[in-house]
């Protein structure tokens, strides 16, 4: 193992950020991970759990914030529901120079907090 990291969101504070902010989706989330939160009536919860997922990952890589954009962490969920990363640009270089080739997410949320862990692998 490489790194370990987990993250937790409280959703209503979450949920005051993107009504605060508007522009915050665009800033974190691709277009993918935007329209599976959409999809949901109140969408907060699909967006905290990765905005925590997007930590996780980080803390996994030893890095801190702003050593790129957030975007560049996508959660993905395979057919089976099973969520996984996909990195792009810089974030994609960072775990390539860690030696990063694998990753293992779990994501979970209650009715007042969502929660990562992400897990990197040689």
């Amino acid at each position: 193992m490489i790194g370990i990291g987990t993250d937790l969101v409280e959703l209503d504070r979450f949920r005051r950020a993107m009504a605060r902010t508007p522009r915050l989706l665009d800033r974190l989330f691709s277009p993918d991970e935007r329209a599976y939160a959409e999809r949901r009536r109140d969408p907060t919860e699909r967006y905290a759990v990765r905005f925590a997922a997007k930590e996780a990952v980080m803390k996994a890589m030893g890095v801190g914030l702003w050593q790129f954009p957030l975007r560049d962490i996508e959660v993905v969920r395979a057919d089976s529901g099973e969520p996984s990363v996909l990195l792009h640009g810089r974030a994609a270089e960072l775990a390539r120079d860690r030696g990063v080739r694998e990753w293992r997410l779990t994501l979970t949320h209650t009715a007042s907090v969502a929660q990562a862990i992400a897990v990197a692998l040689p």
